[in-house]
C-alpha cells in the first residue's frame, strides 16, 4: 500500500500533504474551543434529527431495542449489567462532566470567572437564568410527581448556543461570545449542584464513604505533584463505581476528578526556554543534510526530549482539556443525542402534548424563563453597579444572548431522565418541551441578534 505523495515546498523545507494546509492556521485556545463547540453543535443537531427520524419511522422498534439493549461487564465473580441507555447516560456522560469540570476549574483560576469585576455579570445572569425557568415550571406543575422536573429548563446547552452565536460572528463582538461561554459554564456548575442535591437516589453510606476516601486519594495525588494522568483516571474510575453504588449520580465523579487535576506545570516558561535553546543547539549539531531522521538516533532522541519538555511546560489541566474536547464533542455528545432524542411524536395528538403542563413548563421555562431571568438579572446587576457590559456590546445584545440561553438540549434532557425515570409519560412530555423550546429559543435568539447587530 503506497502512502499519498507529499508536496515539498523547497523554499522553507516544509513537506505538506494536500489536505494539511487546512489545519495550519494558528488558533488561540479560546478560538479553538469555540470552533469545536460550533462543530459539535452541528453534529449534535444532525444526531438529534436522526434519532427523531428513527423513532418515528419503520425502524422505531429496532431503535427502541437498541436503546434498551442490555450490555454487561464481568471480571471473575464481579459483574455489572445495564442497558445501553444507562451506559451512555451514566458512563460516557461521566467523561462529558469531566470535561465540564476541567473547563470550570480553568475559568475559575485564569478565565472569565477569575476576576470578580469581570465575572460578576455572567454569574448573576446565570443565576437569574436558572431561577426564573424553575419558577415558571413550578407555576405549571406545583405538586405531585410532575414537580420533580423543575430542574429541567435550568440548563443551557453550550455547544448549540455558541454554534448559533458564531453564525453571527461578523455582526457581534467577540466579547459577547466570551460572555455566553462564561454564562454557560456557570450554568453547567449550577446544573451539577442541582443534580447532586436534588436528583440523588437513596444514599448508601458505605459506598459514599468509600467515594470520599477515593476523592481524598485524588487530592493527595495533586498535593504530591503527580502530573501523569493515568493515576487520576484509575482512581476516577473507582470513584465512578463508588458513586454508582452510593445513590449519588455517578457522572458527578467526572467533575470531582477534574477538580483534582493539577493546574501548575512542572517547568516554568524560563526553565523551558533554556531547555529548548540547549536542545536546539544539540539538534543543529546532530543534523546531517540529506539524512533522514529515521536513521539519526541523536536527532530522534533530541526531538523526543523536546516533546517531553513541551508536555512538562503545559499544565496537566490544560493538556487534558485539549485532549478531551475531541472525543467529547465528536463522539460522546452525538451518541448521547442519538440515544436520548428519539421521542415518538403523535402528530394527531400533538396539540394535546404541547398543552400538557410538563411540556408547557419546560418549553416556556426555556424560552420565557431564560430570557426574563438572564436579561432581568443582567439589567439589575448593571443598575446596581455589580457588573459591567462586555467590551463593545450593548444591552440589546445581552438580551439576544438571554434568548439563546434557552437552548437547553443536552443537560436538560439529561436532567429529565433523572427526574422522570419512573414516569415515562412525563419524560416524553419533558423531552418534547426541550426540543420545541430549544428550537424556538435558538431561532428567536439568532433573529433578535441579527436585527439589533450591525455588520
Amino acid at each position: 500500500m503506497h502512502e499519498p505523495r507529499p508536496q515539498a515546498d523547497d523554499s522553507d523545507g516544509v513537506i505538506n500533504a494536500p489536505w494539511e494546509k487546512t489545519f495550519s492556521k494558528f488558533l488561540t485556545p479560546f478560538e479553538e474551543f469555540v470552533h469545536r463547540q460550533t462543530t459539535s453543535g452541528l453534529l449534535l443537531m444532525a444526531m438529534a434529527v436522526l434519532a427523531l427520524v428513527l423513532a418515528n419511522s419503520g425502524w422505531a422498534e429496532a431503535y427502541r431495542h437498541m436503546v434498551h439493549m442490555p450490555v454487561g461487564l464481568a471480571v471473575g465473580s464481579w459483574a455489572i449489567e445495564k442497558t445501553l441507555h444507562h451506559w451512555v447516560n451514566d458512563g460516557l456522560m461521566a467523561l462529558f462532566f469531566f470535561l465540564v469540570g476541567l473547563e470550570l476549574k480553568r475559568e475559575i483560576l485564569v478565565g472569565e470567572l477569575a476576576a470578580p469585576r469581570q465575572a460578576a455579570l455572567p454569574i448573576v445572569a446565570a443565576l437569574g437564568g436558572m431561577a426564573a425557568p424553575a419558577l415558571i415550571f413550578l407555576a405549571f406543575n406545583p405538586g405531585g410527581e410532575a414537580a420533580r422536573g423543575w430542574g429541567i429548563p435550568m440548563a443551557t446547552d453550550i455547544a448549540f448556543a455558541i454554534g448559533a452565536l458564531v453564525l453571527l460572528a461578523g455582526r457581534v463582538p467577540k466579547a459577547l461570545i466570551t460572555f455566553l461561554v462564561a454564562l454557560a459554564i456557570v450554568d453547567d456548575l449550577g446544573a451539577v449542584v442541582v443534580i447532586a442535591l436534588f436528583y440523588t437516589d437513596q444514599l448508601v453510606l458505605e459506598a459514599l464513604l468509600l467515594g470520599a476516601a477515593i476523592l481524598a486519594m485524588l487530592v493527595v495525588l495533586n498535593l504530591a505533584g503527580i502530573r501523569q494522568p493515568l493515576p487520576y483516571f484509575l482512581l476516577g474510575g473507582l470513584l465512578w463505581l463508588a458513586l454508582l453504588k452510593s445513590g449519588v449520580h455517578a457522572t458527578l465523579a467526572g467533575v470531582l476528578t477534574a477538580f483534582t487535576i493539577p493546574a501548575r506545570p512542572k517547568y516554568d516558561p524560563g526553565r523551558f526556554s533554556m531547555q529548548v535553546k540547549e536542545l536546539m543547539k544539540r539538534f543543529d549539531a546532530s543534523h546531517r543534510p540529506g539524512e533522514s531522521i529515521l536513521t539519526n538516533d541523536d536527532l530522534r532522541a533530541t526531538v523526543q526530549t523536546l516533546e517531553n519538555g513541551i508536555h512538562k511546560v503545559e499544565a496537566p489541566l490544560q493538556r487534558l482539556e485539549h485532549a478531551m474536547h475531541m472525543p467529547v464533542a465528536f463522539l460522546i455528545i452525538p451518541v448521547f443525542a442519538l440515544i436520548n432524542a428519539g421521542i415518538p411524536i403523535d402528530f394527531a395528538g400533538l396539540a394535546a402534548t404541547l398543552a400538557h403542563p410538563v411540556t408547557l413548563g419546560v418549553g416556556l421555562g426555556l424560552v420565557v424563563g431564560k430570557f426574563v431571568g438572564i436579561a432581568g438579572a443582567s439589567w439589575l446587576a448593571l443598575r446596581l453597579g455589580i457588573g459591567q457590559l462586555p467590551a463593545g456590546t450593548r444591552f440589546s445584545q445581552i438580551a439576544g444572548v438571554a434568548l439563546l440561553g434557552g437552548i437547553g438540549f443536552t443537560m436538560a434532557i439529561f436532567i429529565a431522565d433523572l427526574g422522570f425515570v419512573a414516569e415515562p409519560e412525563f419524560l416524553l412530555m419533558a423531552k418534547t418541551g426541550v426540543l420545541f423550546g430549544s428550537l424556538l429559543a435558538g431561532v428567536g435568539g439568532y433573529t433578535w441578534l441579527r436585527l439589533v447587530s450591525g455588520r
